[in-house]
């Protein structure tokens, strides 16, 4: 009989795991604490299902409630890595050959949809208390109801609006609501690569914003600047060094979509070094954040059987 539930509960779980994954990457950030919540997550489900005389009515809002939960709970761990972390903190990138995320969104949807994993957005999100997040991700990205956030969360509908409220303020303030073109995306940073490699500073500062601010993640691993480094001048000067290219034999570059954004995975032979996206106003069309992820630790789910363009 166990085996007959377990069976079930297995499939019953694999049909929400996308949904569960999506839901827990966007509150944490990081897709190996996700794995880790989702097999939290898996063995409550399976525990609830071995209970004799068991049964859940509505999967589907019980797994996401069980993840939610979860991640919650492992928020204060990860927290605490923070305090030691060494330099800024920057999301695990969610690298593809094909922009699947953005061909899944219905078009009815808000745009926020398409927006909500990018890089400079899980940035803003990280800035949010666990709640308002949790809240934003749910109501903003996934279309729940407040009424049905409260149950999941153990909170009042009314505690649950005012959550929200304060989390869509907070996020508008810091994230403009309409995002670059994707064709645009990938043209500029094209050309800026194309102009960091070769040392082309004209180039590149045609591309800044004044006010550009490149992060840069090496966790302690990597060379990276301990702190984002801010302005026009300081960033062309940083990224153009040759203290900064000259660590990376064999450099080469591969364009890809990560986050659902046009982008670029950075290789050292054939190993992928770093991730590079850029954040771009989508009416100047000029770069105001760059995000560069070189921890090793972040790249790992990068196929290495690619072969990345030269460059």
């Amino acid at each position: 009989m166990i085996e007959i539930v377990d069976t079930e509960a297995t499939r019953v779980f694999a049909d929400h795991r996308e949904l569960m994954f999506s839901v827990v990457y966007n509150m944490l950030g990081s897709v190996a604490d996700t794995e880790d919540v989702l097999q939290d997550a898996w063995l409550s489900w399976v525990s609830r299902n071995r209970e004799e005389g068991s049964q859940i009515e509505h999967p589907r809002a019980y797994l996401v409630r069980l993840a939610v939960n979860h991640a919650l709970d492992r928020r204060a761990a990860i927290n605490r890595r923070r305090e030691t972390y060494v330099g800024p903190w920057l999301p695990e990138p969610l690298v593809a050959d094909e922009p699947a995320a953005r061909d899944t969104i219905d078009a009815a949807e808000p745009a926020l949809r398409a927006e909500s994993v990018s890089m400079a957005m899980l940035v803003v999100l990280e800035t949010l208390t666990p709640l308002e997040r949790a809240v934003f991700v749910l109501h903003e990205v996934f279309g729940y109801p407040h009424a049905e956030i409260a149950e999941m969360l153990g909170r009042r509908t009314t505690a649950i609006r005012q959550l929200a409220h304060r989390a869509r303020e907070h996020v508008h303030a810091r994230r403009p609501r309409h995002q670059a073109d994707p064709r645009v995306q990938r043209e500029v940073t094209q050309k800026f690569l194309a102009a960091q490699l070769g040392g082309d500073m004209a180039g590149l500062m045609a591309l800044l914003a004044p006010d550009v601010t490149f992060w840069s993640d090496g966790g302690g691993k990597r060379r990276a600047a301990l702190r984002p480094v801010h302005g026009i001048d300081k960033v062309a000067r940083l990224i153009t060094s040759p203290i900064v290219l000259s660590h990376v034999p064999d450099i080469g570059v591969e364009y890809r979509w990560v986050n659902g954004d046009p982008s670029a995975v950075v290789f050292s032979g054939d190993a992928p070094f770093a991730v590079v996206v850029l954040d771009i106003d989508p009416v100047s069309e000029q770069v105001r954040g760059i995000y560069a992820v070189a921890n090793p630790d972040k790249l790992t789910g990068i196929a290495g059987d690619q072969r990345p363009t030269r460059g």
